[in-house]
């Protein structure tokens, strides 16, 4: 793997002509649309990673299943997609006293499309269960239960191991490089990064990938993280309550980089 050390701070100001962002395009980009127009910049989707769902008889191999659990930890839209269509696939109706656990208010919420919400009790955080440690708590009698990628949740689990709860893996989906041969040749201003799994991917397809004078922008922690461990330098970070998405930390960027001269 090569990776090379971002460019001085003088010279991380460049003007941005392209900038690739390592994720689906949204079915709503205005926010990136009215950027491309005010700082005449090109900016591509391309997904680094995509997710698919275990079929029903590779599931049926865990031997797990989730009605003899009695709370559901959710950490994200995609579990939820995936348990209620494995529990569909495998013929499995979760008793109406079942308990959900959810990262946040958005997950909460969108349980409503696969439950009857009045009749639940869903417990929900802002940014993380653990901030239900209090509630975790006090339903530790509760038989918890987490529909998870292959990646696993090391996090999750020593929070539910420090608290000496049991909480069940179940592994519903998996995560799969997406074949990025069409971007060997094209070079990008400015790279956006989601999650570790999208520069794993980049790196496992071009391991001679080299920084030079591109410009990384990551969200949150893990990526920023994985960045630095790959030997490049995070130019441009957002997930902060300052900067609170990458559209954000790009349109800050682009007011220096591409102001009118």
């Amino acid at each position: 793997m090569s990776a090379t050390a971002a460019p001085v701070q003088g010279e991380a100001f460049k003007k941005v002509h392209n900038i690739l962002i390592s994720q689906p395009n949204p079915a709503v980009r205005s926010q990136y649309d009215d950027l491309e127009k005010r700082f005449n910049v090109r900016i591509d989707f391309v997904p680094f990673v995509t997710v698919e769902g275990l079929t029903e008889k590779e599931y049926r191999k865990n031997r797990v299943y989730p009605n003899d659990y009695t709370a559901i930890v959710f950490t994200s839209k995609t579990a939820v997609d995936h348990f209620f269509r494995l529990c569909a696939e495998l013929r499995i109706k979760m008793s109406e006293e079942t308990k959900y656990f959810c990262a946040t208010e958005t997950i909460a919420n969108y349980l409503q499309k696969f439950i009857m919400f009045r009749k639940r009790k869903v417990f929900n955080g802002n940014k993380s269960i653990m901030e239900l440690k209090a509630y975790v708590q006090r339903n530790k009698e509760e038989k918890f239960f987490i529909p998870c990628s292959d990646q696993g949740n090391p996090e999750l689990f020593k929070f539910f191991a420090d608290l000496k709860v049991p909480i069940q893996e179940a592994v519903m989906y998996r995560t799969v490089n997406t074949d990025l041969t069409d971007l060997k040749d094209i070079k990008y201003d400015i790279i956006a990064f989601f999650s570790a799994l999208e520069i794993k991917s980049m790196f496992e397809q071009f391991p001679d990938f080299s920084q030079d004078d591109r410009r990384i922008c990551v969200f949150g922690t893990a990526a920023n993280k994985a960045v630095t461990e790959s030997g490049m330098t995070v130019n441009i970070q957002a997930g902060t309550p300052e900067v609170p998405s990458i559209a954000v930390a790009l349109e800050n960027y682009l007011k220096i980089s591409n102001k009118p001269q």
